[in-house]
């Protein structure tokens, strides 16, 4: 989809579902909006016109029903409360507007209407952190990646929470027509021109799930014990069970394997260390199993997207020396 050459206007049509969240919503509104006579018209839609509930601001009066998606380029659905399956009205739309060749989208948790529509089966998706393990266990085809701001599919592009859905818009007006355009939207938003979907959401991971199939004093027992090198055959001989059923559970409770698991709760320590702890990443890195000092360099900033200095010198809470180079 290539507006360059052709010199027509892009119809970028918003899906406001239930309860879409304000912020999500203003995004696109913002970003593709209010441009007379440029290369982008917007339209709002709704599956029942009229007067919309919106978390986090007033009523949205929305004129526009689902019918708006046969001439959309690009479809964009902002997050939204208590995210799950939208009506099957809405889905079948979703479904219909990729068929015909828009180009799909989602904000935040408008990736669980995404995935409803089956339009992000077998791809590598992305979702507000929070919510990045229901979408796991609930669309097990979805290839869920937590750790990124967004993820470019060609046809299908998803981000996560609140401000990675402004990278990604931006992300999308420059495919479309160049960074020249982009870095002035940008500009006239004030923001940031340019943040790559691979760099990480800095997250504060949950580790600990909100549903457990029995495995609540396991994962406590792994908790204390990061510093030990932790086994899949060693965790399920401490959990009692077989090693294809703790897997199962792992997958159930976290949506991830238990080893990856084990490597966020890693990360997640290491990150409040680096907040709170005056420690050498020698003492980090031992205190977390993540290896000698160069692996945990290379590991964390693989799933960070950092190094270890940067993101002790941007979340830091206690004074430091400046000069040090022990990170």
């Amino acid at each position: 989809m290539d507006d360059r050459t052709s010199g027509a206007v892009h119809h970028v049509v918003v899906v406001a579902l239930e309860n879409v969240l304000a912020l999500d919503i203003g995004i696109p509104m913002q970003v593709f909006g209010s441009w007379p006579g440029g290369p982008y018209s917007l339209t709002v839609c709704t599956e029942r016109p009229g007067v919309l509930a919106m978390h986090g601001g007033p009523a949205l009066s929305v004129t526009d029903g689902l019918d708006c998606l046969a001439s959309a380029d690009t479809v964009v659905v902002p997050g939204y409360l208590e995210p799950g399956a939208p009506s099957a009205a809405v889905t079948a739309a979703l479904a219909d507007a990729s068929a015909r060749g828009s180009r799909m989208v989602s904000i935040c948790t408008g990736a669980f209407a995404l995935a409803a529509a089956g339009l992000l089966d077998g791809r590598r998706a992305t979702t507000h952190w929070r919510y990045a393990a229901a979408l796991a266990r609930q669309y097990p085809r979805v290839l869920v990646r937590p750790e990124e701001l967004y993820i470019d599919e060609d046809r299908v592009l998803t981000s996560g929470g609140v401000l990675a859905g402004m990278d990604l818009c931006l992300h999308l007006i420059r495919r479309d027509h160049g960074a020249r355009l982009a870095n002035q939207r940008a500009r006239l938003l004030v923001t940031a021109p340019h943040r790559t979907g691979g760099q990480a959401q800095f997250i504060d991971l949950p580790v600990l799930p909100a549903h457990s199939e029995g495995l609540a004093q396991l994962y406590d027992w792994a908790l204390r014990n990061l510093h030990q090198p932790l086994t899949v055959d060693q965790m399920a001989r401490q959990a009692n069970l077989s090693r294809r059923t703790l897997i199962r559970r792992f997958h159930t409770d976290t949506g991830m394997p238990p080893m990856r698991w084990l490597l966020d709760a890693r990360l997640a320590l290491a990150r409040e260390l680096l907040e709170t702890d005056d420690l050498t990443v020698e003492a980090v890195a031992r205190r977390c199993g993540l290896g000698t000092p160069a692996n945990f360099r290379t590991l964390f900033k693989a799933h960070v997207g950092v190094p270890p200095s940067v993101y002790r010198g941007t979340f830091a809470s206690l004074s430091r020396d400046a000069g040090s180079d022990d990170v």
